[in-house]
Formats: C-alpha cells, structure tokens, sequence
C-alpha cells in the first residue's frame, strides 16, 4: 500500500485549537468535515485563515484537512493560519523566512483576562455610590 504523505500543524488562538493536515492535491480544503466557505462566514476569516497559503502561493498544490475545536470561529480561523504556517514550514523550511516576515510564526499570546473579586468583570467594576 501506497504512504499517505502529509505534513502536519498545530495551531491556537485564546482556547480554540486547529490541527492542520497538508496533504499533496488539488487546493481542496475542508474543517471538520465541512467546505471552507460554509465555516469560515466572512471575508475577514477566510482570508486569515488561508493567510499562509497566499503568501508563500502553494493554494493549488495541497488539499488541506483541518480538525478545529474550542473558542469562536474567528479564533479559530487565527488557529487554522498558524498551523498551516506550521505545516507548510514542515514541507519546506525555506519558506519560513517569508512567513515570517509576514508575522504567521509567531503564536498570539493573548487570552481572556480573568475576572477579580469586588468587580463585575476583569476591568468593570460596580456602580460607585456616593450617598
């Protein structure tokens, strides 16, 4: 039996995670078993997402299978770029110089702010009363 080939990725952004699978193909690209058009909504989410493809313009040489789980949907598209930054570096280690400059390598460290005692959210506090 022929070996299947695919290079593979991890991404996260706040709690949503993608794991990306880059496989040699026709440019297909399906998340958790769905078209990218139908999960990925807006103009904005679908260009992050396929980010990485764009830049190092590799979108027609593989199909892409994504399995993304936790946070929002466009947490989850910033997931899906830095894992297919992260396989597309696994392919071919050159193209990290040009992620790279296009700022895909690096992982967004931000993440929700925890609430504190005595206010209402992590920077909202309780109406003050004079009198």
């Amino acid at each position: 039996m022929a070996e299947l080939v695919q290079y593979y990725g991890t991404g996260r952004r706040k709690s949503a995670i993608a794991r990306v699978y880059l496989r040699p193909g026709s440019g297909d690209f399906k998340i958790n078993g769905r078209a990218f058009e139908e999960y990925f909504v807006t103009p904005a989410q679908r260009s992050a997402a396929k980010a990485p493809l764009a830049s190092t313009e590799s979108a027609s040489q593989f199909n892409v299978v994504v399995t993304a789980q936790g946070g929002g949907v466009r947490g989850q598209a910033d997931a899906v770029k830095l894992g297919l930054a992260r396989a597309l570096m696994q392919f071919n280690a050159e193209l990290r110089k040009q992620l790279k400059s296009d700022g895909m390598v690096s992982r967004d460290s931000r993440g929700k702010e925890r609430k504190k005692y005595g206010q209402k959210g992590a920077r909202k506090r309780f109406q003050f009363s004079k009198r």
